[in-house]
């Protein structure tokens, strides 16, 4: 299966999905135009992938930026790996926040508590 690679621009996130890793990474900003369609590819690569899934999944989300819009298909991303997670699939989220960032942090707060897949919450400081 090939890797899912969208390149960072200045208002959507860099992704990079990564099938042989099991590493799934989103990181930027996500203020898409039209988030269905920016979320569209990876839903679909998404499910493709959990068809045969490394032994331990790492979801790496770090937004420095998230409109509402974006806000809930980051959520149905979730509840997609809950879904495969309640099936027997091993995953880990890692939610990043910058610190002082209180948005973000209470965001990723939300996402933990409507989920039970195991989910940190990883401050990062500006260097």
């Amino acid at each position: 299966m090939n890797e899912l690679i969208i390149e960072k621009t200045l208002k959507t996130p860099l992704v990079n999905f990564d099938a042989q890793s099991g590493v799934l990474k989103i990181e930027g900003r996500s203020i898409p135009e039209n988030p269905e369609d920016f979320f569209a590819n990876l839903f679909i690569w998404i499910h493709e992938y959990f068809k045969n899934p490394q032994k331990e999944t790492l979801i790496h989300i770090q937004l420095e930026y998230i409109n509402s819009g974006s806000s809930k298909f980051i959520l149905e991303f979730l509840q997609i790996i809950q879904t495969y997670t309640d099936l027997g699939t091993n995953c880990k989220i890692d939610w990043y926040y910058e610190e002082d960032d209180e948005a973000v942090l209470d965001l990723g707060k939300h996402y933990q508590s409507t989920i039970t897949v195991p989910f940190s919450l990883i401050e990062i400081y500006e260097s």
